[in-house]
């Protein structure tokens, strides 16, 4: 199965067996303990704002075949298991940022994965690993994620999976060679040295768990825990999925290069104990840069983590359920491109599986249908030289509205990646040189619902010197979709607001957009759709939110039917009225509500959104 050779200096064999479940416990929290202190001390030892203060980084401890037990994002060893073709000893740390080499275990050359083999007296016990988001790796633009790319050359450095440490001695002419690529080395190299780091501290931890409870039980204990979620998981696969297929297809707004909507579609049946996730009729790859590389293990584990969180939060998740869930994928596809398409564009599609998981698992059960939110992670970035010649270079992610869920309202600006925190503005003014004019949610960006969408946010930034900006947006034509009644979200806008007053609308994806000292940017965020029938919320809980300013007064009316003064106090009987005429007004509630078709919002794109509509796609393969 694996091509990598693994070398043991220690030939006995590790029995498995049975074992106790205060044992388990004991070994599989000290591994949760540790997988988070991988995260602390990333965060007290990288640089880049990214990964220091976003957290924009994966880590995971895997049992010795590679499964991982604990982590957030699935296991990246088994593709680099698969790809790798050499030795595997004690002491040997490997980087990549291939996907093409690792079958997108990572997707794009942004992520720099590490990848330490942990041994325990000469035989290999278990894997720790970890990838951070890099601020810039070299190619054509600062940050380099062009959002014109046609190939994957015009991104940055590439490298497949080598040792970096071999037996324990650094690479350091590799290291210099990746280095001089990038626009800003020294950050590379702290937030290279602080992912090593955070890997040797599980290597650490796991030889503690070894020493203390024997390299047997601590095998046995990683099989027990991967055997019990897949038990678990295939009572939930039996409870929750038919064997009937059902479908569900979603959308990406443009590739940057004037051409969309890109259609994703996914089926889902089950087999047996086997689901099978079948993505046929997902269009072919794009000419640009928003094809996303598809590893079917990362897939498995995003459906078992929607899976997890939606039907039963007290799974702990993790690789053990992959053999009941087989995942077919298209070559050729925007899910599984062929070489050398550009994959820098790939967030907003990788956001997006979240949408089609949620229109497929909750048709059958739509008391646990989620809308469309907040699914991807929009980034600007801002270069250039200061006054006193030195290059900055600012990658941020922004946040949105959570979709309304089953029980309760989707939270306000807030990310898709639940780990994920925000830049403080402090942080901002400090380091870089602009100024945070307003950061507000957006009022009335939420989806109406019997529990509201979240709101978007307006982060209005200031320049002080000219330089470069880049943006990777999306949901900027197709609104978030609503569920089971509850209404479309707003949709995203970025406007830049020059010195002398004039105003233009950016495209979602772009990239090379000059500034000047005093320019503007709003970066607006869209909202999560709603669920549930509006006129069953209660109307105290709307006047609640427009005190708060999250809903406008005629939000409140047109979206709610609840009437509130000048006073801000509630007109119950006007609100009793208007919601009688508004249900004898109205159809049926659908359970999917995208609000307009693509035809409709064509025609009126221009005018709502001052961009001209995407052009039909045209495809390299069709």
């Amino acid at each position: 199965m694996y091509k990598a050779q693994i070398i043991e200096t220690n030939d006995s064999p590790i029995q498995v067996g049975d074992i106790d479940p205060i044992t388990l416990d004991i070994i599989e929290s000290a591994l949760r303990n540790a997988r988070f202190e991988m995260d602390a001390v990333l965060f007290r030892t990288a640089m880049s704002p990214g990964i220091r203060e976003q957290h924009d980084e994966f880590p995971l401890i895997a049992d010795r075949n590679g499964k991982m037990v604990v982590g957030q994002f699935g296991s990246f060893v088994d593709g680099f298991l698969k790809s790798y073709a050499g030795t595997i000893e004690e002491g040997d740390i490997f980087l990549t940022n291939d996907p093409y080499a690792v079958e997108g275990a990572v997707s794009h050359l942004n992520d720099w994965l590490v990848l330490m083999p942990i041994y325990f007296e000469g035989r290999l016990v278990g894997w720790s690993a970890m990838f951070g988001h890099m601020t810039d790796v070299g190619g054509k633009v600062p940050g380099s994620l062009p959002t014109d790319a046609t190939t994957i050359f015009e991104e940055g450095i590439r490298f497949a999976p080598f040792k970096i440490y071999e037996k324990g001695v650094f690479n350091s002419t590799a290291m210099e060679i990746i280095l001089r690529q990038c626009r800003l080395p020294h950050w590379n190299r702290s937030d290279f040295n602080a992912i090593v780091a955070a890997c040797r501290t599980a290597d650490r931890r796991v030889k503690e768990i070894c020493s203390r409870f024997g390299v047997d039980t601590y095998c046995s204990a990683t099989e027990a825990a991967l055997n019990r979620n897949k038990e678990a998981m295939r009572k939930l696969f039996q409870m929750t999925v038919s064997e009937e297929t059902i479908y569900f297809e979603d959308y990406l707004c443009d590739d940057g290069r004037g051409f969309g909507p890109y259609k994703y579609r996914c089926s889902m049946r089950r087999e047996g104990d086997k689901v099978i996730l079948d993505w046929d009729g997902t269009d072919p790859q794009a000419f640009g840069s928003i094809n996303f590389y598809l590893n079917e293990n990362m897939f498995k584990m995003f459906f078992g983590i929607y899976m997890i969180m939606v039907f039963d939060p007290q799974i702990l998740f993790n690789d053990g359920f992959y053999d009941l869930v087989e995942v077919r994928i298209p070559e050729g596809s925007l899910l599984k491109p062929h070489y050398p398409a550009a994959l820098s564009c790939r967030t907003h599609a990788l956001g997006r599986m979240f949408d089609v998981l949620g229109g497929l698992l909750g048709q059958r059960q739509p008391e646990f249908l989620n809308a469309a939110g907040f699914s991807s992670s929009p980034h600007l970035m801002y270069s250039g030289y200061d006054k006193e010649g030195d290059w900055f270079q600012l990658f941020q992610i922004g946040f949105g509205g959570i979709p309304g869920k089953p029980f309760g309202d989707g939270p306000d600006g807030h990310s898709l990646w639940p780990s994920f925190t925000n830049v403080p503005n402090e942080f901002l003014e400090a380091y870089f040189p602009l100024r945070i004019e307003r950061y507000e949610t957006v009022q009335d960006s939420g989806g109406a619902g019997k529990h509201r969408g979240g709101n978007g946010v307006d982060i209005v930034y200031r320049f002080l010197e000219p330089g470069e900006i880049s943006i990777h947006d999306d949901r900027w034509f197709l609104p978030p979709w609503g569920v089971n009644g509850g209404a479309p979200a707003a949709r995203s806008r970025k406007e830049l607001v020059r010195t002398d007053g004039s105003r233009e609308f950016l495209p979602a994806k772009c990239d090379r957009i000059r500034v000047q000292e005093g320019d503007q940017l709003h970066f607006i965020t869209w909202g999560g759709g709603g669920w549930g029938d509006p006129l069953e919320r209660e109307p105290e809980k709307v006047l609640k939110d427009v005190r708060r300013g999250l809903i406008s007064v005629r939000g409140a009316e047109e979206g709610y039917g609840v009437c509130i003064t000048e006073e801000e106090t509630l007109d119950a009987a006007a609100t009793e009225k208007l919601r009688e005429k508004m249900r004898a007004g109205r159809g049926d509630l659908p359970m999917f509500n995208s609000g307009r078709s693509i035809d409709a919002l064509r025609e009126s794109c221009l005018a709502e959104t001052g961009l001209e509509p995407p052009k039909p796609p045209v495809f390299i393969r069709a």
